[in-house]
């Protein structure tokens, strides 16, 4: 026991749990750089397909109606199969859909390949964060589940660099299939990588569960977490109705409720506006086009730092107070920028006080609801319903996605600029106020203590796990 407790089996250890979070978090690149390579290559394939405005709608919200679906079926297929297969099923299909839309001979063809990769986006955005959060002690989790954030912020900024750097030979195939290369490194990587030990107790393999966790965790520790996960596990099983009736479980319920407002409220932020028309809104103000591109990479990198700062603080500050934070520089960010298009008297420095805005409000999402959004979710979620659970807030998490992005232009041109970013501030305050009196803290406690401690409960106002 000793030995296996040495300084040199420690950095072993931690070396191995670093190398499967960075392996597996290579879904959420994936994720990351589907997401935004379409915007600067639409700009070359609108001209070689002559598409209009509406075809160049589905064209970018196709990937969200696909992700939409792949939200859906991940959760009750990584029950069934395990969290690892499922990422190899998402790998394969982020290859499939990245080759599909390089060579795409239409504009029809395209949308179907963009389909495809919506289903590997909606897999991955379930799966890598329950894999992370499964497989992480529970010290670091929330820095290792939260560098699926990071690798999704890192992709949007691949995939702005990427158009940057092919937009002159308009060579918008090679944009959208570069992303068949950390589709292969996924899938073949993680073949090597073991399957999360909670998933193998659920599934009657708890030698297996053993072995894993002793490549994972302190030696020490290893009994005692495999008598909380079969605990829980006998626990669920004695409690339980089998399949989806599960969820509707009166202790779960509340679980259920936190996970649907936290994925709704955090695409109601608006977000995801900022991600994919930040050029859009900079033109607006007077910038020309080329300005625009440089100032949304400029969000891109302060996207990735910010990111950065928030998984560094995580574990430190805890989920709530990140939260809280990050909620109020969001407010004034929209309040300021709704109150800069509103004043005629800003006009001639209207131009970069939006850069300035925009950048506070992405630094501030980024330290706060990124990190944490695809984090709390497979914290406060029972073992035995975390996948199918997680799918159910994914896919609400993509239908607001998806309902905002097609709205946001005509809900501009209806309400006007200053009343639209006012609208997504209200939505900040609302989420502020749920938070606070409803977002249980979950920092530094195991995944088992955590389900032990909300069996207890039939609501969670001012939970505090």
């Amino acid at each position: 026991m000793t030995n296996a407790s040495s300084p040199g089996a420690d950095r072993t250890r931690n070396r191995y749990v670093y190398f499967v979070a960075g392996m597996s978090a290579l879904g959420g690149l994936l994720f990351g750089y589907d997401t935004g390579v379409i915007s600067g290559a639409l700009l070359f394939i609108r001209e070689d397909f002559a598409l209009s405005a509406f075809v160049q709608g589905l064209v970018v919200s196709a990937l969200l109606a696909g992700a939409l679906v792949g939200a859906i079926a991940s959760g009750p297929l990584s029950d069934r199969f395990g969290r690892r297969k499922i990422v190899i099923l998402a790998a394969v299909v982020f290859a499939v859909g990245a080759v599909a839309a390089a060579l795409a001979p239409s504009a029809g063809f395209l949308v179907a390949a963009r389909v495809v990769l919506g289903l590997a986006v909606g897999l991955a955005s379930v799966i890598v964060p329950l894999y992370l959060a499964e497989m992480a002690p529970s010290d670091i989790r929330g820095a290792l589940v939260t560098l699926n954030q990071l690798m999704i912020t890192v992709g949007i900024l691949a995939a702005y660099l990427a158009n940057f750097a092919l937009a002159n030979a308009e060579a918008w195939r090679w944009m959208l299939g570069l992303a068949v290369v950390p589709s292969i490194v996924l899938g073949v990587g993680m073949l090597f990588l073991p399957e999360s030990p909670r998933w193998l107790v659920t599934n009657g393999a708890p030698d297996q569960a053993r072995a894993v966790l002793a490549r994972v965790r302190d030696p020490n520790n290893v009994e005692a977490e495999m008598r909380d996960i079969e605990e829980m596990e006998r626990q669920s099983e004695a409690e339980s109705e089998a399949g989806w009736r599960e969820l509707l479980a009166s202790w779960v319920r509340p679980m259920i409720v936190i996970v649907i407002l936290l994925n709704f409220l955090g695409q109601a932020s608006g977000i995801n506006t900022i991600i994919y028309f930040a050029p859009t809104i900079l033109e607006t103000t007077g910038f020309e086009a080329s300005a625009s591109i440089l100032a949304t990479t400029g969000v891109g990198v302060v996207n990735v730092l910010m990111t950065v700062v928030g998984m560094a603080l995580v574990d430190r500050v805890g989920r709530k107070g990140l939260l809280l934070s990050g909620l109020v520089g969001m407010i004034l960010s929209l309040g300021l920028l709704g109150l800069a298009f509103a004043l005629p008297s800003l006009s001639g420095v209207i131009s970069w006080v939006a850069v300035g805005c925009l950048l506070l409000y992405i630094a501030s999402f980024a330290v706060s609801i990124g990190v944490i959004i695809f984090l709390i979710p497979p914290e406060i979620l029972p073992l035995r319903v975390r996948g199918s659970a997680m799918s159910i807030g994914l896919m609400v998490n993509w239908s607001s996605n998806f309902v905002i992005a097609l709205t946001f232009l005509p809900l501009l041109e209806a309400v006007g600029r200053p009343a639209t970013f006012w609208l997504f501030g209200v939505m900040c305050v609302i989420f502020w106020l749920f938070t606070y009196f409803f977002v249980p803290e979950t920092k530094g406690r195991s995944l088992e203590q955590i389900e032990r401690d909300l069996r207890g409960r039939t609501t969670v106002t001012g939970a505090r796990v």
